[in-house]
């Protein structure tokens, strides 16, 4: 079997043996503790939404749809942290650490400012922006949403400190440590939130506060990790409190398309969610849950990101464009392999998944369906649409793969949206529908760049 998988992950045109940075146990060194992390941290939104099936489908409602608004801003911080760690994972390649530092240390200025911005956004005009966006649904959904929007928006810069913090280390390619923090923030996660829904009967107050607790703690311990100098490449407060305006400019060069290209992405699901908000409380709920469960299908597609910007990053930083091919398509085999395995095994734990959740028969029906066909395109499309753009973008090529999602996303899959959604009838299937065939019009354009070359023209550093 090892031998079989082995032969399934290795492309034919090969690069001499002295020319591979990463052998297949660093590569599995490097990817298996993001999977981990990955898990972990979809697993206690799993756990949220369980936790709180329990207060009722309305907190249910209110927390699914809260969650699609905070990923629009939750995508910035990611994008953010994903652009600064293209540029170190490029001065870690180059071999320049006086450089890489000060990229280091600039990513956690920027990211801080910008998301006490977005915090102050929210805490000023989130009921207006939920009402806007939300304003049709029942009463109580909306007062567990305006709860939760709340509460989490005190997270924003401790989660952005974070992510800047774990994008710096997967750069360097110390992801078990990063692992190692991540079970102890989902641990403080999870047994908080059984406190506050089970002891205290705090209903959706009771999933939020410990989030804040554990982002904060995890936020803490990341920027004393990445502060070691013995690192590669560190933080230094002195380089944190500066304003290098070349050194953001090349962060800015790969963040703000990324940062466009996610946050536009989640801002049509936002507005999808608005659709789903007129389908009633049985389908909103099911939506919910789902979502939760395609986060949990697409893991090992959304882990492999971060592997791809790391060894990319790094073999175009050294200039090796003929190895960052190679590697481009080993991470794709890998990608898929895995992919498909995983997304065949946790559709069939999903009906037991499901046996914990208090819903209506009628909501678990519906979640089986939507689950089935997110796994199998998720499975099929995801690796070239979402894991071979991360090699693109680690690369620079940012404006390509922005355009790609700009067109697929909020062009393409609103409109077929309300085509199956709505004017077909066909509720949040429609809406699934929609978003496989954003999938495949994607998948098609990141391919057909790819096999351009073009990617590999461009230069960060």
């Amino acid at each position: 079997m090892k031998k079989l998988l082995n032969r399934l992950m290795e492309p034919k045109i090969q690069i001499p043996e002295e020319r591979k940075r990463f052998s297949n146990r660093e590569l599995k060194n490097l990817i298996f503790p993001i999977i981990i992390e990955q898990f972990l941290a979809l697993l206690v939104g799993m756990a949220d939404t369980l936790m709180i099936s329990y207060v009722g489908e309305a907190a249910v409602s209110g927390v699914a749809l809260v969650n699609q608004l905070n990923n629009v801003f939750i995508m910035v911080f990611a994008a953010l942290a994903s652009g600064g760690a293209v540029v170190a994972s490029q001065y870690i390649g180059k071999r320049d650490r006086k450089s890489g530092t000060l990229a280091a240390s600039q990513l956690v200025m920027i990211t801080a400012l910008i998301s006490i911005f977005m915090m102050v956004i929210l805490l000023l005009w989130g009921r207006s922006i939920f009402g806007m966006l939300f304003g049709k649904v029942e009463a109580d959904v909306l007062d567990s949403g305006l709860t939760y929007l709340r509460i989490s928006a005190y997270s924003f810069p401790v989660l952005s400190l974070y992510n800047a913090c774990a994008g710096l280390y997967r750069s360097m390619g110390k992801t078990k440590i990063l692992m190692k923090v991540s079970i102890a923030m989902n641990a403080i996660n999870v047994a908080g939130n059984a406190i506050g829904v089970f002891v205290l009967h705090a209903g959706v107050a009771g999933v939020a506060y410990p989030s804040l607790i554990s982002r904060t703690f995890a936020a803490i311990v990341m920027l004393i990790l990445a502060s070691n100098p013995r690192n590669e490449i560190c933080v230094r407060a002195k380089l944190v409190f500066a304003w290098k305006a070349k050194m953001i400019s090349r962060i800015f060069y790969i963040a703000i398309p990324n940062s466009i290209e996610s946050g536009l992405f989640q801002v049509a699901k936002v507005a999808l969610s608005s659709i789903v908000a007129m389908f009633g409380t049985v389908q909103i709920a099911a939506n919910g849950v789902a979502q939760s469960f395609w986060a949990m299908a697409a893991l090992f597609c959304i882990a492999m990101g971060p592997a791809f910007i790391t060894v990319i990053g790094q073999y175009m930083g050294a200039g090796d464009r003929e190895g960052a091919e190679y590697y481009m398509r080993k991470l794709l085999r890998m990608t898929y392999v895995g992919g498909i395995l995983w997304n065949l095994v946790f559709f069939m734990l999903t009906p037991l998944i499901l046996k914990l959740y208090s819903l209506s028969n009628e909501a678990i029906h519906l979640v089986m369906i939507l689950v089935l066909l997110h796994n199998i395109f998720n499975s099929l499309l995801c690796p070239v649409g979402f894991s071979v753009s991360n090699g693109m973008r680690a690369a620079g090529d940012v404006q390509y793969t922005m355009y790609a999602s700009i067109f697929a996303t909020v062009i393409c899959r609103t409109a077929l949206s309300v085509l199956f959604g709505i004017k077909l009838h066909l509720g949040v299937i429609g809406i699934t529908l929609a978003m496989i065939c954003d999938w495949a019009i994607k998948a098609f354009l990141i391919a057909m760049r790819w096999r351009s070359g073009k990617w590999k023209e461009y230069h960060v550093i």
